[in-house]
């Protein structure tokens, strides 16, 4: 199988000490807790991108701000590049999974560590500082 290397976008939704994390419900990583995000279609704008696929996974709208930092991820079958923004949701709801998320839920800072995590996710809130 021929792999290439795929543009991606997340988003760092905050509000107040909690953090939007969906449940993975296709590979890779199946089951495992991630920000809410996806792949940029072409022609479309990375923050426009982000904020589609919030919506898609969460059924919730946000404005999206800045980009926060970057990751990269390889696997046998994958690898992504993705830009993380931040964002804040434009009306604090109780979010719904959809598309390819099998949960979304608020997730209080001080449980995201007990959650079964994407690769790398702790470390990634380490380093932009939503977690100590």
């Amino acid at each position: 199988m021929t792999r290439r290397v795929e543009l991606a976008v997340g988003a760092v939704v905050l509000h107040h000490d909690h953090v939007l994390l969906i449940r993975r419900a296709t590979p890779p990583e199946v089951g495992r807790w991630s920000l809410p995000g996806g792949r940029v279609e072409p022609g479309e704008r990375m923050a426009d991108a982000a904020a589609r696929e919030v919506r898609e996974e969460t059924g919730l709208d946000v404005e999206i701000d800045h980009p926060l930092d970057w990751v990269e991820r390889i696997g046998p079958d994958h690898h992504f590049v993705i830009i993380n923004f931040a964002a804040a949701v434009t009306k604090r709801q109780a979010p719904s999974p959809g598309d390819d998320a099998a949960d979304a839920r608020w997730v209080h800072l001080d449980e995201i560590s007990t959650l079964a995590l994407v690769n790398g996710m702790l470390d990634f809130l380490r380093s932009i500082e939503v977690l100590d």
